[in-house]
């Protein structure tokens, strides 16, 4: 029987409950995606623009649960609990008052920011209806965020898992009501997405303030904390921001190429969601654990972990590439049935395939800097991967190419190219020892 290597045990208590969660998250996309395929290719198109903002939105205030994370892990670390609760708390505050701030905007900027991507009439009209609705559902994501971050800085992604899970059911069960049983198609989803987020937020935060009630922590939100909270996350933001950009350029290039290949592209970023950021659950567990080993002060450990985490990142990142490519041929028709869409979709899927390796090391390495506070870093290091990206971008833009080699291209660059550039940065910076500052921070 093969030896337990060092860090195994933890790693999976960690990672393996993350791991559902962050399949479970993706899952409401994919959902939505297969539900909303079966409608035609309009409705897909559209939910490809609408999913792409909504995603942008929240992926640029993942810093709630990326920064809250380290911060209580370091607290963790360092023998304070109620520290740690009172920073996770602070955390909800904040992602409560930004989710206002988004609804506000959201309402009347919709049709705005759809217009951006230069999609048909009838595409941008159905997006546009689609994120007045959605736009409701996106303070409660940011709750769930700020609670998760919280609950894994506790070593706890078990939580996470079971919200995630109950989510996913409730929206699988409420968008097959609304889209088909009443009728309302495009809209149906967007209802009930936002009816399940909105479930989702209530439970975590019960859980996060039985927590706070348990150890005598306040639940009214501290000025300081939340300033502190929102300091912390600047650099975050401005690091996911780059790859927000990244992403948003790549699907205004896939829409200049036509309804297909904008459709076969949402499919294909629906894949990414889930089978690449299932390896990102090594990232939440290096966050963790990373964090919580700084404020102990014991870099070894640190390093050891490091280790350990690539060896697994490359092993998954192989395997999950291998199965991809093995089902290409036919994984199309699980989310469409519109002929032009299913012709452009094996030869990305494969593309996809073959950056799986590489993104499991950037997903590793991300959540590994993440954990150590290197914010700053990460930040300026996402602007210059972006700077690489974005020419490759405009060339396949402008170049003369049909459905089929136009989503080729694009996930070249996207899943090959950009994830080559991000590799590169990060292996430069955890080749040092300039990240691994210890104590309480």
């Amino acid at each position: 029987m093969p030896r337990r290597r060092p860090y195994d045990r933890e790693i999976a208590a960690l990672a393996v409950p993350a791991l559902g969660a962050l399949v479970a998250e993706p899952l409401f996309l994919a959902t939505d995606t297969a539900l909303v395929g079966h409608l035609g290719a309009e409705p897909l198109a559209a939910l490809g623009i609408a999913g792409t903002v909504l995603q942008t939105a929240v992926g640029l205030l993942v810093f709630l649960a990326y920064a809250t994370t380290p911060a209580v892990a370091r607290r963790i670390g360092a023998g304070d609990l109620p520290g740690a609760l009172t920073a996770g708390i602070d955390g909800l505050w904040l992602a409560l008052v930004v989710g206002a701030g988004l609804v506000a905007v959201g309402l009347p900027g919709a049709p705005l920011v759809v217009g951006w991507f230069g999609a048909d009439a009838g595409v941008a009209q159905a997006a546009a209806d689609y994120l007045r609705i959605a736009v409701w559902g996106l303070p409660a994501m940011l709750l769930v965020i700020a609670a998760t971050g919280l609950f894994r800085g506790l070593q706890d992604t078990r939580t996470p898992l079971w919200i995630a899970v109950a989510g996913f059911t409730a929206n699988g069960a409420l968008n097959a009501l609304l889209i088909y049983g009443a009728g309302w198609g495009l809209v149906g989803s967007a209802v009930g997405t936002a009816l399940a987020q909105w479930g989702m937020a209530a439970a975590a935060i019960a859980i996060a303030v039985r927590h706070a009630r348990r150890n005598g922590v306040g639940l009214l939100p501290g000025r300081a904390g939340i300033l502190r909270s929102a300091g912390a996350g600047g650099w975050l933001l401005l690091r996911t921001a780059s790859l927000r950009v990244a992403l948003v350029a790549t699907v205004a290039v896939a829409t200049a190429h036509g309804t297909a290949s904008l459709a076969a592209t949402q499919v294909l970023f629906t894949l990414f969601a889930l089978v690449a950021l299932a390896l990102d659950s090594l990232a939440i567990a290096g966050q963790a654990m990373i964090g919580h080993a700084l404020g102990s002060g014991d870099t070894g450990r640190v390093r050891g972990i490091l280790r350990r985490l690539l060896e697994i990142g490359v092993l998954g990142g192989v395997g999950l590439a291998v199965l991809l490519a093995a089902v290409s041929p036919v994984l199309g028709r699980v989310f469409t049935n519109d002929e032009a869409v299913l012709a452009a979709l094996p030869g990305g899927i494969l593309v996809l395939a073959l950056g799986l390796p590489v993104g499991a090391v950037v997903f590793v390495l991300d959540g590994v800097l993440i954990g150590a506070g290197d914010a700053r870093y990460l930040a300026w290091t996402g602007l210059v991967n972006l700077a690489a990206v974005l020419p490759l971008l405009v060339l396949v833009g402008t170049a003369e190419l049909d459905a089929v080699g136009a989503v080729i291209a694009v996930q070249a660059v996207f899943a090959v190219g950009y994830m080559l550039a991000r590799v590169t940065t990060l292996g430069l910076r955890v080749r040092g020892g300039r990240w691994m500052v210890t104590g309480h921070r």
